[in-house]
């Protein structure tokens, strides 16, 4: 029989991974990577997305955004947080098409062998998944906290904050590293499970009848 410990650490490993990339969709779609307001304007903010910047208007509660136009025109960090969190989702996703078949809940007839090789390779793309999704990230919240703090800036200047995108992204970082450790962790189990010794194989052997 199939060690429990084995068979929930396989379900939290999809688990896990499922909802990282549901955080990283999130994070993906939604505008507010970084935020800017203004004393002038303090009704309105600004959203700076990877794919659209936008204007929330606090007292009708509207949400003007408008396309980025040319790739060219933006800035690198949000150019690299494009490529890196869209290929993190396309792994994602293959992540869940290696775990699910890997798990013994499926096809529990299927090789053994065979579904730990799955496991192994949707661990260890769910830990690339987190760099892919941690990079970007991380360096968009960087660079908009240099700039934040940069004294050859007026005071007076409106400066971009960090936005729920980058929180997202943060989370869905974490799950997929959590992600991987669970689905690594249950082929480690499945290597120290301790085989049938000596007495047990004996005790299996059919037994031969002579007349």
């Amino acid at each position: 029989l199939m060690d429990p410990r084995i068979r929930a650490l396989e379900l939290l490993g999809v688990a896990l991974s499922a909802c990282a990339w549901i955080f990283t969709l999130a994070a993906a779609l939604r505008s507010a990577w970084l935020t800017l307001s203004t004393e002038l304007l303090p009704t309105e903010s600004y959203e700076l997305g990877l794919w659209e910047t936008c204007v929330v208007q606090d007292v009708q509660g509207a949400l003007l955004c408008q396309r980025h136009g040319s790739p060219l025109a933006l800035p690198r960090d949000i150019k690299l947080a494009r490529v890196l969190v869209c290929a993190a989702l396309c792994a994602g996703l293959l992540v869940l098409a290696l775990a699910i078949p890997g798990l013994h809940a499926v096809n529990a007839r299927a090789d053994a062998r065979a579904k730990k090789v799955l496991k192994m390779c949707g661990g260890a793309l769910s830990v690339a998944c987190a760099v892919l999704v941690l990079v970007p990230v991380s360096y968009v919240a960087h660079v908009a906290a240099l700039r934040f703090f940069d004294e050859s800036v007026p005071d007076v200047a409106p400066r971009w904050e960090f936005g729920d995108a980058l929180f997202c992204g943060w989370t869905a970082g974490v799950l997929h590293l959590m992600a991987g450790a669970a689905l690594l962790a249950s082929c480690a189990f499945l290597q120290n499970r301790p085989g049938p010794g000596p007495r047990d194989r004996l005790q299996h052997r059919p037994r031969t009848e002579y007349v």
